[in-house]
């Protein structure tokens, strides 16, 4: 029997993993081990120096979970430490209430759990839908229907070692899928001074929507994109270049 693990960066009680989880019990078991408390953008964060309250809870739909009060790569870690039955046959994140494209990569959680998945060996993909006001389980009916597709398609096909898929679903019923490349993002942050404190704001990020072939390209013109990711952040091709320093 498939067994699939399912994890998020929202929090276990977000609409969007009851979503997702649902789906996934079409192609086996599901276990089910997230966050306890919302942790958008924490990116590859790992908790090693204090300790990680753990609790059995459920879905509001019933589906049994272990909420993790932790980063969620620590869902992901602890489960291949012996807290779930490991290794499963997929790991599937999100699906993320907001996009996910270019660098946003970096920060966000629901991306770096299906790479922490990676780390331990198991197929991953990370699932994002562009739209903020995604509040209900119903909201994600698109998002789903597009991950059943991509989910039956790794089930069947083997990812590379270190390499997970990120998904973006369009708001809307998307045009169709297409496989892309990062793009790049242009972030508009800013800061708001408090009473002895700070806080970042500013304008949602903007980006070069008009590169073909791109995460950016793909999902601003209403398709889902498909973007393969890899932890090899080895800058390739200037490593000739910098191997003629003066070293």
């Amino acid at each position: 029997m498939t067994r699939i693990l399912v994890t998020n960066d929202d929090g276990v009680d977000a609409p969007g993993i009851q979503a997702l989880a649902e789906a996934m019990t079409e192609f086996g078991d599901v276990d089910i081990a997230a966050p306890a408390f919302n942790q958008s953008a924490t990116g590859h964060k790992k908790t090693l120096y204090s300790t990680i309250p753990i609790e059995e809870t459920q879905l509001a739909n019933g589906m049994p979970a272990l909420a993790v009060h932790g980063s969620p790569a620590d869902c992901i870690a602890l489960c291949a430490m012996g807290l779930r039955p490991f290794p499963p046959d997929l790991i599937v994140s999100g699906v993320n209430n907001g996009e996910n494209l270019s660098q946003d990569i970096t920060y966000s959680g629901t991306v770096t759990a299906a790479l922490e998945g990676a780390i331990h060996g198991v197929p991953a993909v990370a699932f994002s839908l562009a739209r903020r006001d995604a509040h209900d389980v119903e909201d994600y009916a698109e998002a789903v229907r597009i991950a059943k597709i991509v989910v039956a398609k790794v089930l069947n096909q083997a990812l590379p070692p270190l390499t997970i898929l990120n998904v973006n679903i369009p708001p809307g019923e998307a045009k169709g899928i297409r496989v892309t490349r990062q793009g790049i993002r242009i972030y508009r942050d800013a800061l708001e001074h408090l009473e002895g404190a700070v806080r970042i704001v500013g304008d949602p990020p903007a980006g070069y929507f008009d590169e073909l072939g791109t995460d950016l390209w793909a999902v601003h013109r209403g398709y889902a994109s498909i973007t393969p990711i890899h932890l090899d952040l080895t800058a390739h091709r200037y490593l000739a270049e910098l191997s003629n320093w003066d070293w």
